[in-house]
């Protein structure tokens, strides 16, 4: 099976975003170069907000674009999925999208897309490893993420740092409680306004 990595852009104080759910300046790198990050005319999948795509640096997109075409399955909590509407059905990368929530699915709510609701960590994780194969299963960073992380069910933490403080909001590894150490960094890629790491996670 693929790793089981847990990402999310972070300011440099240990938030993903603010209190009312704002990045700020936290994705500014993705627009800051000229290489494009996905080479693809498809309206469906550039999630750039009318942009016109993302276009990095040189060095993360190197970085960047290899992670992101490993990823099989996107595993986030449904507070992220309410609030990005879940892409409307289109995840920004990988074929499948597993929601760990004790609600279902909305009625009605794109019923093509292929999006699984799941009630328990464990679980979620097992069904997203399982629709994965040897592909990567990537953890939205935040409050679910951080629940599946202090579980021990992360084999890698993903962190692109961005040289912002915001001072409060919401922090990537949550609410969770004690200490949980990390290796050394294996990946340390210095970009364009943001700083790429990638630590495995210790049993």
């Amino acid at each position: 099976m693929g790793a089981v990595i847990m990402h999310n852009v972070m300011s440099v104080d240990g938030f993903i975003a603010d209190d009312e759910d704002g990045v700020g300046p936290l994705h500014d790198w993705y627009f800051n170069g000229d290489t494009p990050l996905v080479e693809s005319d498809d309206p469906d999948y550039d999630h750039s907000e009318g942009a016109g795509g993302f276009r990095l640096s040189k060095t993360s997109a190197e970085y960047v674009r290899p992670m992101w075409n490993s990823i099989g399955v996107i595993v986030m909590g449904r507070h992220f999925f309410d609030l990005m509407n879940g892409w409307d059905g289109h995840p920004p990368t990988g074929d499948h999208v597993v929601v760990v929530s004790h609600r279902p699915k909305p009625e009605g709510w794109h019923p093509e897309a292929s999006y699984h609701f799941v009630d328990d960590l464990a679980a979620a994780i097992a069904k997203a490893q399982e629709l994965a194969g040897d592909r990567i299963v990537s953890v939205a960073a935040g409050e679910v993420g951080a629940q599946i992380f202090a579980a021990g069910l992360v084999d890698e933490v993903a962190i692109d740092v961005v040289p912002v403080a915001f001072g409060s909001g919401k922090r990537y590894f949550g609410s969770i409680g004690g200490m949980h150490r990390l290796a050394e960094p294996h990946v340390v890629v210095q970009g364009e306004g943001v700083l790429h790491l990638r630590f495995r996670a210790r049993p």
